[in-house]
């Protein structure tokens, strides 16, 4: 697993191809209240049961609000063979403050 501060990440993102899967696994109504573009919910407690909706081969970066539960689910994935995992370190909330400040916080 690759931990990718938000302004590491938002230049790979820009260069990426193909764009990775941006895996968010917050609760639904912290995606609500604010989520990157593209992205997709799948909160933390329903990973387990989602495994077989990801692609293994595809890149998958792991959201959360702070980054602990990213990073807990991003080790998860690889101990279920995901081989290319990168955790959002600081998480959305990190991003908000680094990337893209119009973005609101909670």
């Amino acid at each position: 697993m690759r931990n990718l501060s938000p302004r590491d990440l938002k230049t790979y993102l820009d260069e990426a191809d193909p764009a990775p899967l941006l895996l968010d696994v917050r609760e639904p109504w912290e995606y609500q209240r604010v989520r990157l573009p593209d992205s997709r919910l799948v909160p933390m407690g329903r990973i387990a049961g989602a495994l077989d909706e990801l692609d293994r081969e595809r890149e998958i970066v792991v959201i959360c609000h702070h980054g602990i539960r990213s990073r807990q689910v991003a080790y998860f994935l690889e101990s279920r063979g995901f081989q290319d995992v990168i955790n959002l370190a600081g998480g959305i909330d990190a991003w908000a403050r680094d990337v893209d400040t119009h973005m609101p916080t909670y």
